[in-house]
């Protein structure tokens, strides 16, 4: 049946790698052991990744060969090349009829972030990526889709509301990826997902990933994927106390920031004798171009250097000439550095066995070490599976300020000041006090402080780094409460609904406005629909929406008053389930 499947696959859209994969020589084995042609293997060579993750390496040879598949992986375990690897190759392949491949993402941030790399990886093939998605003007999107593109990503709503134009249509697509299934569900995108893969042919070949496969996720594989291959990329057992006793932090930040919240911690840190991980050679070379940039002295080490470049780097980093090493997991395979007082992770790692591996570098021989990971918003429910793996805490903190900042580079200078003073080799010095003695000491004392600052960076203009909310709750508990909390009165208090409008959110009370949104029960909203269109269109972390009522003909949610107007403001001019809505502020 499975060679059947992918026989008919090949008749009607073209040949798969199996067939017309060249040899290559000068790629990553790794890769091309998978069955990825030529172009594709050079856009990773030029991008920098050394191995495929486990997640592509048992994905992508079926998804070549034409077959459906029901992924469960976790996000940051690398899907996205998963997918679209084996997506590129098979529709450089054929006559393209615009779109030629679908992929159904949850939020507008992830369909930005898989619209990037699919265009990253298609750039050689010059395959066209639309992302498409809410809070967006429309206005371009319509011209691109007129135009024709190869690729759409799209967040359900949005792409549902283009089909219902008749700007989008999906009767020719090849190929569909639901990437995020479960979170798509969470948020109350059932019903639009079916009505989106309605108007797909019959005959396509579909993809579904999932970081969990509930019965709910099986219930749409089993309508909508012909005899897939079925993939689950276990969480590797980690024994408790195998994790080395390390101070763990966690720093929440949104993507375009996280170049900047890794230098930020790295400086209030103080971390002298680092490694810094990162995902792919280019992020690596481009993270340590950042930190020489600010001053530290930072190197790189990946699988691009020479034998004679790697023990240079290895031989300055050992006697202490460079404070920060910047790496793959792979180039530190076997590296022996006996302290280490920090471990980075510019990326969390795709599991709990390469996490533990990597933070084992720092903590031993009974030295104090501290692992750091910068994370990705949508990340965190990974943080939790390794925490819960490790047996370990991780403790998330908010991303120091710039006061913090300037706090400590103060304390590093009085530290540095009373070290010279306890040493009293200051005599050569003396002289040019006495010379400067017209000018009260402590104005002395301060104009050579601030030198000694300046000279090492101290000066340099900063921004404040944008907060991130910790997601909690999880969007299903978030839903459940919502749906209990609909049947309540307008007044009613409890736990979801401080009669004070006040709500605590992440151990601090935030002031709460409801908001009325002119649609209810006898439409069919539900409280997932509010939540997507909250989280989507007016970008509010979900966790920061409280209680739901919906009523027959309107529905009432409460959100943070700082974010009233803008929220009202941009869901006035969105679509909920296909129909723009009145939204103002609630008054009894």
């Amino acid at each position: 049946m499975a060679d059947r499947n992918a026989a008919e696959y090949h008749m009607k859209h073209g040949p798969s790698s199996e067939s017309a994969t060249p040899t290559v020589t000068g790629f990553s084995p790794g890769f091309a052991a998978l069955g990825l042609e030529a172009p594709l293997l050079a856009t990773l060579e030029t991008l920098g990744y050394e191995e495929p993750t486990p997640i592509q390496r048992e994905a992508i040879p079926p998804l070549l060969a034409g077959r459906d598949l029901l992924g469960q992986a976790a996000t940051g375990t690398g899907k996205t090349a998963a997918f679209a690897l084996p997506m590129l190759q098979l529709i450089s392949h054929v006559v393209r009829i615009r779109p030629s491949a679908l992929v159904l993402v949850p939020t507008r941030e992830l369909a930005i972030q898989v619209g990037e790399a699919v265009q990253r990886y298609g750039k050689e093939l010059r395959v066209s990526v639309l992302p498409v998605y809410g809070g967006q003007a429309i206005g371009p999107q319509l011209h691109a889709l007129k135009r024709g593109v190869d690729v759409v990503v799209a967040t359900p709503g949005r792409a549902l509301d283009h089909i219902r134009r008749g700007t989008l249509k999906l009767q020719e697509v090849r190929i569909v990826v639901l990437d995020e299934a479960d979170e798509m569900l969470d948020m109350g995108f059932a019903d639009d997902l079916e009505a989106i893969l309605a108007e797909t042919p019959k005959v396509k070949q579909t993809a579904l990933f999932s970081a969990t496969i509930p019965p709910r996720i099986r219930a749409i594989a089993h309508r909508h994927l012909q005899n897939p291959i079925e993939i689950t990329i276990a969480k590797e057992p980690v024994k408790a106390g195998t994790a080395p006793r390390v101070q763990q932090t966690a720093y929440i930040v949104a993507r375009p920031h996280r170049a900047a919240a890794l230098a930020r911690v790295v400086e209030v840190a103080g971390a002298n004798s680092s490694l810094v991980f990162c995902r792919t050679r280019l992020e690596v070379d481009e993270v340590t171009a950042m930190l020489a940039g600010r001053g530290h002295r930072a190197e790189a080490i990946h699988g691009g250097m020479s034998q004679g470049q790697r023990d240079r780097v290895m031989q300055a980093f050992k006697a202490g000439q460079t404070e920060l090493l910047v790496a793959t997991d792979v180039a530190a395979r076997g590296l022996d550095i006996p302290q280490v007082s920090h471990v980075i992770n510019y990326d969390l790692p795709s599991s709990a066995e390469v996490y533990v591996h990597r933070i084992g570098r720092t903590g031993r021989a009974g030295r104090e070490g501290a692992a750091i990971t910068i994370l990705d918003p949508r990340e965190q429910r990974l943080l939790r599976t390794i925490e819960q793996h490790t047996k370990a805490r991780v403790t998330v903190m908010p991303i120091p300020s710039v006061a913090d900042l300037r706090a400590k580079q103060l304390d590093r200078v009085q530290a540095a000041v009373e070290q010279v003073l306890r040493d009293g080799q200051v005599d050569a010095f003396k002289p040019l006090v006495e010379r400067l003695s017209a000018h009260p000491p402590a104005e002395v004392a301060a104009a050579a402080l601030k030198l000694l600052v300046r000279a090492q960076g101290g000066e340099r203009l900063e921004q404040e780094i944008p907060a991130v909310p910790v997601r909690q709750p999880e969007f299903g508990r978030l839903i459940r409460d919502a749906r209990h909390s609909s049947g309540l009165a307008h007044r009613s208090s409890g736990p979801d609904r401080p009669p004070t409008g006040r709500s605590r959110q992440g151990g601090r009370t935030v002031e709460m406005a409801r908001v009325y949104v002119g649609v209810g029960r006898a439409a069919g909203i539900r409280p997932g629909d509010l939540v997507g269109a909250i989280a989507n269109e007016a970008r509010v972390n979900s966790s920061l929406i409280g209680a739901i009522e919906i009523e027959d003909r309107f529905s009432i949610v409460d959100v943070p008053a700082s974010m009233a107007s803008d929220i009202i403001k941009t869901l006035g001019r969105a679509r909920i389930k296909g129909r723009t809505v009145s939204v103002r502020l609630f008054r009894e």
